[in-house]
């Protein structure tokens, strides 16, 4: 199967160029969909760049939003052009190692589930970013667990796979870092078959460019409500 995996990146041209060698050098069959969401360090022009080196066309997709518009209208814009069976995002830092993706595909596709996240939680070993940010995660997970009996110990984890025709469905509208939250309620909602495994995950700080803000939880609060009251 074909895997599109979409990297959503803002300003992140320091990490940008490593998470791509990476992905390129996995053996998959793959299409990589970079959205530049209105970076202001450069990115554009690197990327532009990246177009004359020897990447197929068919591996290789960028799109560019003239200005920031959010984790979550990035993400929507590459399940718009995604080709793959499979979609996955990837985040554009260093947080997430590409090269587990092979054994997220490999669950995926040899059973019939319909989504597999990647728990930072059940890999023991993990240093979350802080206290808070731990708390707050667990409280988006306890909610959406609550209030759609779901079974999740990481709901605002990056590394989400799912056959595409299932995210397609969900018919995405979050702009932001609530499209975490929007995702993850929609899969409890439809009572998909999903399956969690750990996931390495090494956090960066603000000072590195870590963006998620307490206000984002707020916003993944409301997001959680707002589906389980329309119930779509």
């Amino acid at each position: 199967m074909k895997v599109s995996i979409i990297i959503p990146s803002y300003n992140e041209l320091k990490t940008l160029p490593e998470i791509l060698e990476k992905i390129f050098a996995l053996n998959l069959e793959k299409e990589v969909i970079v959205v530049d969401d209105g970076s202001d360090d450069g990115t554009s022009g690197w990327l532009e760049g990246m177009k004359n080196k020897e990447i197929p066309a068919a591996e290789l997709k960028i799109f560019r939003h003239q200005k920031n518009m959010g984790k979550g209208a990035a993400i929507i814009t590459g399940i718009k052009n995604a080709t793959g069976e499979i979609i996955m995002i990837q985040d554009a830092d260093l947080e997430y190692d590409p090269r587990q993706i092979p054994g997220f595909v490999d669950l995926l596709t040899g059973s019939d589930y319909q989504a597999v996240y990647g728990s930072r939680l059940l890999a023991g070993k993990n240093r979350i970013y802080n206290l808070f940010y731990l708390w707050g995660n667990r409280f988006l997970t306890f909610l959406i667990n609550f209030l759609f009996g779901a079974g999740m110990t990481d709901s605002y984890t990056c590394y989400k796979f799912f056959k595409a025709g299932v995210l397609r469905d969900m018919n995405l509208v979050s702009d932001g870092f609530e499209i975490e939250a929007e995702i993850s309620a929609k899969t409890a909602l439809k009572k998909l078959k999903f399956a969690e495994i750990p996931v390495e995950y090494i956090p960066r700080n603000r000072q590195e460019g870590k963006k998620i803000k307490f206000k984002d939880a707020v916003k993944g609060i409301f997001k959680i409500f707002e589906i389980w009251f329309k119930g779509s």
